[in-house]
Order: C-alpha cells, then sequence, then structure tokens
C-alpha cells in the first residue's frame, strides 16, 4: 500500500462516508417513485418491481465483477472512473421514454454504484487495527443512510419537477463527488499480483475454506431481503387506502429509516471489542419482532415507524457487525472478502424485491409482512445452527 494510516483523517472519513451514501443511493431513488412510475409506462406493481431487482441484480453483478479490482489496481482512479460511469447510467434514466430503457440507465448505474463497495474496504485499509470497526461502522452508516435518504430526496424532488428530475439531479451530483474524490482521496494501491480470472477464482476460494464468512455472507443475503422487502412494497401501500400520500410524503419515511440506520453505529465498536456474537443474537431476534409492528402498519402509521426503526436499526448493526468481523481475517484481500459478501448480500435484496413485489399483488401487505418474517426466521435459524456447530 503506498499511503500511510495517519492520512485517514477526520474530513477523509467523512468524504468516504458521504461518498459512499450518495453512490449507493443512485440504486434507491426508483424506489418511493414505484407507483408513479408504473403509472408513467403503464405497468403493474409487479413488473415495476423489476426495476428494483434490475438495480439490485446489475449492484451484485458489479461487486462480483468489479470490485475484485480493488486488490489489483490504483483503487482512486477505479473509483473516480466509476462514479462517472454511473452518472452515465442515471442520464440514461433520466430520458429514458420506454420501460426497457429505464432498465438499461438502471443496470449501467447499477453495475458501476459499486463503487460504494470499494470505499468500505479502503477505509478499513487505512485504519489501525484498533479502530478499524468503527471506521467501518462510520462509513457503512452513509452507506445505509444513502439507501434510506434517497427516498425521501426521490420524493420531494418529484413533488417540485417530477421523477424525472430526480435523475437528472442525481447524474449531476455524481459529476461533482466525482471530482471530490480525485482531489481527496490518497493513491492506494495492493500488491496482489494476481491476474483478473485468478482474483475472481480466489473469492470462491476464500468462501470454501472460510466458515464465518460463509455465515456471515448468508446472514447478510437474509437480512437485506428482509430490508428490501419492506422497502420495495411500502410505497405501494403508503400511495393506497387509507393513507393516500402523495410521493413526497412516502419519501419522508426514510428519516424514520435514517434514525434507525444511525442508531446501528455503534455496532462497529462493540466488533472491536469482542462483543460480535452479542450483537448479531439481538439484531437478529429484535429483526424478527420488527415484523409485527410493520404488520400493524397497515392501519397504524406509529406502529409502521416503531417497525421501520428497529428493523434499519437492527438490519445495519447485523451488517457492520458482519463487514467487521470478516475484514479482521485475509487483510489483503479486502476487495475480494466486500466482492463475496456484498454479492450475496445485494443477491438477498433482489430476492427480497421481487418477493415482496409478488406478495403485495397476491396478498397485499398482510402477505409481504408474513414473508419477512419467515425470512427474519430463517436468518435466526442460520446463526443458532452456525453457533451450535462451533460449539
Amino acid at each position: 500500500m503506498t499511503q500511510s494510516r495517519a492520512q485517514l483523517s477526520p474530513a477523509l472519513i467523512a468524504l468516504m462516508s458521504v461518498a459512499t451514501g450518495l453512490t449507493v443511493a443512485s440504486n434507491y431513488y426508483a424506489q418511493p417513485l414505484l407507483d408513479t412510475i408504473a403509472h408513467a409506462f403503464s405497468l403493474s406493481p409487479g413488473l415495476a418491481g423489476v426495476i428494483v431487482t434490475t438495480a439490485q441484480l446489475s449492484y451484485a453483478a458489479g461487486l462480483l465483477f468489479l470490485v475484485p479490482l480493488g486488490d489489483r489496481f490504483e483503487r482512486r482512479t477505479l473509483i473516480v472512473l466509476m462514479t462517472l460511469l454511473a452518472a452515465v447510467g442515471l442520464l440514461i434514466t433520466a430520458a429514458s421514454q420506454t420501460l426497457w430503457m429505464m432498465i438499461l440507465g438502471t443496470a449501467l448505474t447499477g453495475l458501476f454504484s459499486v463503487v460504494a463497495q470499494m470505499l468500505v474496504p479502503l477505509a478499513a485499509t487505512l485504519a489501525t487495527p484498533e479502530r478499524r470497526g468503527r471506521v467501518v461502522g462510520t462509513v457503512m452508516s452513509g452507506l445505509l443512510l444513502g439507501i434510506l435518504l434517497a427516498r425521501t430526496v426521490a420524493g420531494l424532488l418529484t413533488s417540485f419537477g417530477g421523477w424525472r428530475t430526480v435523475f437528472w439531479v442525481a447524474s449531476a451530483l455524481m459529476v461533482v463527488m466525482a471530482l471530490a474524490l480525485w482531489r481527496g482521496l490518497p493513491k492506494v494501491q495492493e500488491k496482489s499480483t494476481l491476474n483478473y480470472l485468478q482474483l475472481l477464482r480466489s473469492i470462491v476460494t476464500l468462501f470454501a475454506h472460510d466458515s464465518v464468512l460463509r455465515t456471515r455472507a448468508l446472514l447478510g443475503c437474509l437480512i437485506f431481503a428482509s430490508f428490501s422487502m419492506l422497502w420495495t412494497s411500502m410505497a405501494f401501500l403508503l400511495a393506497s387506502a387509507p393513507f393516500n400520500y402523495s410521493e413526497a410524503t412516502i419519501g419522508l419515511f426514510g428519516l424514520a429509516g435514517a434514525a434507525g440506520a444511525l442508531g446501528a453505529r455503534p455496532a462497529g465498536g462493540l466488533a472491536d471489542k469482542g462483543k460480535a456474537h452479542l450483537t448479531t443474537t439481538v439484531g437478529l431476534l429484535l429483526l424478527l419482532l420488527s415484523w409485527g409492528a410493520i404488520a400493524l402498519g397497515a392501519f397504524s402509521v406509529f406502529a409502521l415507524i416503531a417497525g421501520i426503526l428497529v428493523l434499519d436499526l437492527t438490519v445495519q448493526g447485523v451488517h457492520i457487525t458482519n463487514q467487521s468481523v470478516i475484514y479482521h481475517s485475509h487483510p489483503e484481500a479486502r476487495n475480494r472478502l466486500t466482492a463475496g459478501y456484498m454479492t450475496s448480500y445485494f443477491i438477498g435484496g433482489a430476492g427480497g424485491s421481487l418477493i415482496s413485489a409478488s406478495a403485495w399483488q397476491h396478498a397485499g401487505w398482510y402477505g409481504v409482512c408474513a414473508a419477512g418474517a419467515l425470512v427474519s426466521l430463517l436468518a435466526l435459524l442460520v446463526w443458532w445452527r452456525s453457533q451450535r456447530a462451533l460449539r
């Protein structure tokens, strides 16, 4: 590595956190607008859900095929280039006149916005071991805030200039962020001599030989599926009776999720202190319980907000813990660890979005909540079984 850890200043951590949030937000602007976009293109709710699924699957592809390059090439150049390409995808989405053009723009944006997942291992690499969990927690808080506040920003911008305005503005912001990253990031390059195919094969090798990575990746898949199941269909719930909320009002619910995400920030510090088992167990239990309050959200806004707070708190807490744990092993392969773990994570998100849209169409809000509770229960059983195997 060509730069010292001393360069990880508070200002640089803040820049990386904001950049992580802004880039990952590109994948989520459409979620609170699904009802509006469905009407604009005359789509059913299930077909509109394909837009969200496309974003998640293309993001997973970028994680698997692009993020490992950070273990081989100079990272600042990669990060800036990919940020600019994500901006191009947003432009295509803003100008789209058909569903397929929108899917193309969404796919390009998702593929290259994985730059967020290069910033997280970069922060872990620059941080000292005793601060690594806290630094990862801070940057990951930026990521989840980006996911959640994207909904609020999208709703507000739509109320001023229509849904296309969201993507025009987002594209411009990505270009500005690319310039800021070029000026602010240090040049960092690992000394790996693996070629591209060897990098990809080594991800499989890491999974094959590291049971902790396998368990944490499966947990990440399941918790993000649960997260996506809530946020994909919530726009349909809030846009229909008895609520009949506007896009701007629906977007404000992202603030509740953001509050929950910020509450999970100390999870990284707890992992540094050896309490990863505790945060994981408590988080998964609360995740399951949160779906009870979310189900009551069919007729109570207060119950829905309470459920959102708990769900987002637990998903973010377990996610930060997962990454803190896996980054302690194989420090020379953090980008590949990120690629493997986050590919699983976003495949879960894509599956959750697809299941959620289908559940809403066939069984309404209670169908969505039942599916979310089952996925959360499965995560808890996976964790219990892994700990029993260790004992």
